[in-house]
């Protein structure tokens, strides 16, 4: 049986790798383009195209939150934003309300 394999993503090169769940012993995983480190997004994780530069930066946001793409017991991830619309509506619902800013972009409804 083949081991399960999980998704890392290069910001840089808007490239999307599946390789094997890290281990004890691992080495820091790098991009085969351009040698920088690769982030660890999760087995649920749908790249966008390469060429869909605000779906990247709206990814971009999310990584650099501290937000991921594992799966749950119910099965994906949960709610992500896929506009930059919406990352900049829980931004000024974050600011508004004093919740933390990664917790409120993976909240699925504001309450207004």
């Amino acid at each position: 049986m083949a081991h399960a394999k999980t998704s890392y993503v290069c910001l840089p090169c808007r490239a999307s790798y599946k390789q094997p769940y890290p281990g004890h012993h691992d080495h820091d995983r790098v991009c085969p383009r351009c040698a920088e480190p690769l982030i660890h997004v999760g087995s649920a994780f749908a790249a966008p195209k390469r060429r869909d530069t605000a779906a990247w930066r709206t990814l971009s946001v999310l990584l650099h939150a501290g937000v991921r793409f594992h799966k749950s017991c119910c099965g994906g991830p949960g709610y992500r934003p896929r506009t930059l619309s919406e990352v900049r509506e829980r931004m000024a619902y974050a600011r508004t309300t004093g919740e933390p800013f990664a917790q409120a972009l993976v909240r699925r409804e504001l309450d207004r």
